[in-house]
């Protein structure tokens, strides 16, 4: 029996592997609890489905080569790429699902051995937003700078844009005993278990968010006390919100004024009481201004940095946090630093042994939209994401990855990404490698192997070896063993935001709860003392509401939101292989008023077509009663034709480049 944690969302629950099956432990975040994708999880171990060997295009086909023709293929081509074009022709794209470990020497093979700018991750798609907004506030972005465990004495809980009870369902036991207030634009199965739901229009959370800053205000529930002793700035956001007064709101999102007061007394009246953020309010061209938004409120009721209340996200891919930590995105080094700093530069510099570093790069979607354009990359290596699936206007991705020059995927399953690509890497899986997540609440987490990978399987720790050897870089600079790169990782982000110095694996193979920073001691809660700007004081940030990227018109009259739903994770290149998963729910839907269906010339079990300007989407309509007659929501894990982000905009928000997928316009039409 092996003691490790699930493969999947960032609540990394904790179970033990006996002979390919899986079973819950007893652990702070799951509490001896797993979700129906936890219990299937051991499926793909076995499955069929599984890649064993390399595979390389020839006329057209994805044919079986060994490992040393398909690196050697793949080195030649990049050299070549990188004479003729220069370093930026090759770009690497990562994933937040990838180990501490693997992100690190990613962003290390991207900037040493490839020498290219040209990296970013899916991560840009998820938690962007929450991190940029996280990190004008407070100086730190983690997303919830307190133990998950801290919510089970909360008297009081704001969920914005979450559905935990069907994407993480072992975290809503933490919830049980608070009143719970749910934002969200359809009635979720989290919503069911609201004391108050706020069902705003899709794109409107920011106004939402403005006008109970304004009813916070109003109604005396203002803690100046910590306005004036932790913060900084709130006149500047006060300017704004006193425009958005409840009546106004209610025009806007068509959330009663009742309502918006209710919401802000059961926060101000509780003595334990937090503000929560997830994707739904985040994936907007307007993000990170939303987020701001709902940190102000939390601000304004004096919640973030005292014990017992706080604000947090709930940070969704299974290493969200650790992730966007230690270097694969377009702006970053190890250890939270910024690329475009000096004496961050400067320290990595020293670490990794070489004279000088390329400088930012694109986000995920602008890296994904230049690519095989005259200035953008003419190759993309692919690590743990589906691109196919994942990414907004998808139809443009697809026909930007087939113009590239060379397509490289490493995935364990034949991926729709992979499946288009010019050579297929076969990777291990979480239950055959060791690594270190780091969970929602910060906490590093040890994974460990608990069987041999199938014969032909290489790690990506390997193939970044066997890549950066092929292209002249010592093999000492990239190791194959997660602890040594852990040891290495632990120096780089030393004296960083995230600083892991004072972890080790035998600290986590002893069980110690490491919550980063850590120096020499966790930080379990992170604001306590002081926030991490150089006064000690958080900010008030001012925004305005701007509204959808994409308005409602007559052609296309309807919003489209997407999401999760229980039995499936992220693109379902994984969960879509699992029988059990797949008969729960075999195919893409819609979901649509009755009456809204009706005069789309649709009923219930019917196909139909979900169409924006971008593409169209055919998907199995589900008549719900509790839908706004303006909205229908898709799920984004199908592929196909079925794909919800064939309809997605990719409308960026202008600090955290993440995509709008929340809302677009669309309408209904009969196949």
């Amino acid at each position: 029996m092996t003691d490790t944690h699930c493969p999947y969302c960032a609540l990394q629950c904790a179970m033990s592997v006996t002979q390919g099956k899986v079973s819950p432990r007893e652990f702070p975040t799951n509490r001896g609890g797993l979700c129906q994708k936890g219990w299937t999880s051991a499926e793909l171990l076995s499955s069929p489905a599984r890649l064993t060997t390399p595979l390389v295009r020839r006329d057209g086909a994805l044919h079986p080569a060994t490992w040393d023709e398909a690196l050697d293929l793949v080195a030649a081509k990049l050299r070549e790429l990188r004479a003729e074009h220069g370093p930026d022709a090759v770009g690497v794209f990562g994933g937040g699902g990838l180990t501490n470990e693997k992100s690190y020497l990613l962003g290390k093979f991207a900037r040493v051995a490839l020498g290219t700018s040209q990296i970013d991750y899916n991560g840009r798609f998820c938690m962007s937003s929450a991190a940029a907004a996280g990190t004008k506030a407070f100086g730190l972005d983690r997303g919830m700078p307190f133990p998950v465990t801290d919510l089970d004495h909360a008297d009081a809980v704001l969920l914005v844009g979450g559905n935990p009870a069907e994407t993480m369902p072992p975290f809503v036991q933490h919830l049980k005993g608070a009143e719970l207030i749910v934002v969200d634009p359809r009635r979720t199965a989290t919503a069911e278990l609201a004391t108050l739901h706020l069902a705003p229009a899709p794109g409107t959370d920011l106004a939402l968010a403005l006008g109970l800053l304004h009813c916070a205000v109003a109604d005396g529930h203002l803690d100046q006390d910590y306005l004036d002793e932790r913060t900084n700035g709130f006149a500047d956001a006060w300017r704004i919100a006193a425009s958005w007064w409840p009546e106004r709101v209610e025009r806007v999102t068509g959330v009663p004024v009742a309502d918006q007061r209710a919401a802000v007394r059961i926060l101000a009246e509780a003595e334990n009481a937090y503000v929560l953020t997830g994707r739904g309010t985040e994936q907007h061209a307007s993000g990170a201004d939303t987020v701001s938004a709902w940190i102000n409120l939390a601000l304004a009721l004096g919640l973030p940095g005292r014990r017992g209340s706080g604000y947090g996200c709930l940070t969704g891919q299974g290493n969200g946090q650790g992730g966007r930590e230690h270097g694969q995105k377009a702006d970053q080094l190890p250890g939270y630093r910024k690329i475009d700093d000096p004496a961050a530069r400067a320290y990595i510099q020293d670490v990794w042994g070489v004279d000088d570093l390329p400088g930012p790069g694109r986000s995920a979607y602008e890296l994904l939209d230049a690519l095989g354009q005259p200035d953008g990359p003419k190759a993309l290596l692919v690590f743990g994401s589906n691109l196919v699936v994942s990414a907004p206007r998808s139809q443009h991705v697809v026909d930007r990855l087939g113009a590239l020059d060379l397509l490289v995927v490493c995935d364990l399953v034949l991926s729709e990404t992979a499946a288009i690509a010019d050579v297929v890497l076969p990777i291990t899986q979480w239950a055959e490698e060791s690594g270190t997540m780091t969970n929602l609440e910060g906490r590093i987490l040890l994974r460990q192997a608990a069987q041999r990978a199938p014969e032909g399987v290489r790690s990506d720790l390997e193939v970044l070896q066997g890549l950066a050897t092929r292209l002249g870089q010592p093999v000492e600079r990239f190791p194959v063993e997660p602890e040594v790169v852990f040891e290495e990782l632990r120096v780089a982000s030393k004296g960083g935001l995230a600083d892991y110095s004072g972890v080790t694996y035998d600290r986590l193979r002893a069980g110690e709860a490491l919550h980063w920073p850590v120096v020499e001691k966790s930080t379990p809660r992170v604001f306590l003392d002081r926030f991490a700007h150089p006064d000690g004081r958080a900010r008030f940030i001012p925004v305005d509401h701007r509204g959808p990227a994409e308005a409602p018109d007559a052609d296309y009259p309807l919003q489209a939101t997407t999401g999760r739903v229980l039995q499936h994770y992220q693109s379902g290149a994984q969960t879509r292989l699992v029988k059990e998963l797949v008969d729960a729910e075999p195919e893409a839907y819609v979901e649509v008023h009755p009456d809204t269906a009706t005069r789309a010339g649709l009923r219930e079990g019917e196909l139909g077509a979900v169409v924006s300007r971008r593409g169209r989407t055919v998907a199995r309509v589900r008549c719900v009663p509790s839908m706004r007659l303006d909205v229908v929501f898709l799920p984004f894990h199908f592929a196909g034709e079925g794909r919800a982000n064939l309809l997605t905009n990719p409308a960026l928000d202008p600090t955290s480049r993440m995509p709008e997928f929340k809302v677009c316009a669309v309408r209904l039409e009969s196949v």
